[in-house]
């Protein structure tokens, strides 16, 4: 039996708050992993007025704004689903790759199935925290981004912008997986 092929595509959110459905997702970026110039954006607007401030100080995010220029949730998932969809053209299988994916994962795949009734990326998702706590033997507070940044030096940064962590987060995964491959490499 041969293996699938898989695609490992890096996704940022920023919301309104911690918790999917009772608050809103407020942008989406994603990147490929391995081609990290296919990417997607979009603003969405939000589900309904709750909010925790701290949230949207760290976004940015006028609640208000992307009741004007955020795009529904339907239409912004199915984009979503349509950019993944032409990201395997030989029906890889999508991984999904987060930092703290928990977070992320949860308000995907929350909008996934309640806007479309499915979602592309099946029940499970890759945790870069974990996956570096794996390939280190770390300790789990020594896989914040920060600590991250210290030992890999990635050249993106955090901004709090999804597109940008997106892409951050998937100079980490790589720089870990090379990583990973060279220690074996030399076993």
């Amino acid at each position: 039996m041969s293996k699938r092929l898989e695609c490992y595509v890096s996704v940022d959110i920023e919301a309104s708050g911690p918790v999917p459905g009772l608050y809103s997702m407020l942008s989406i970026g994603a990147c490929h992993v391995g081609d990290p110039t296919k990417t997607f954006y979009r603003e969405l607007c939000p589900l309904n007025d709750n909010f925790i401030a701290e949230a949207l100080k760290v976004s940015g995010f006028s609640l208000t704004e992307l009741q004007h220029q955020g795009v529904a949730p339907t239409q912004a998932m199915h984009s979503f689903e349509q950019w993944l969809t032409s990201l395997t053209p030989n029906n890889e299988r999508l991984v999904f790759v987060g930092l703290n994916a928990t977070f992320d994962w949860s308000f995907i795949n929350y909008y996934f199935w309640a806007f479309l009734g499915r979602n592309p990326f099946g029940i499970s998702g890759l945790d870069i925290k974990a996956y570096y706590r794996g390939a280190t033997g770390c300790n789990w507070a020594e896989t914040t981004s920060r600590h991250m940044d210290q030992q890999l030096h990635p050249q993106q940064t955090k901004s709090h912008h999804a597109l940008e962590d997106a892409l951050y987060q998937a100079e980490l995964f790589r720089e870990i997986r090379q990583q990973l491959l060279n220690s074996s490499q030399k076993k």
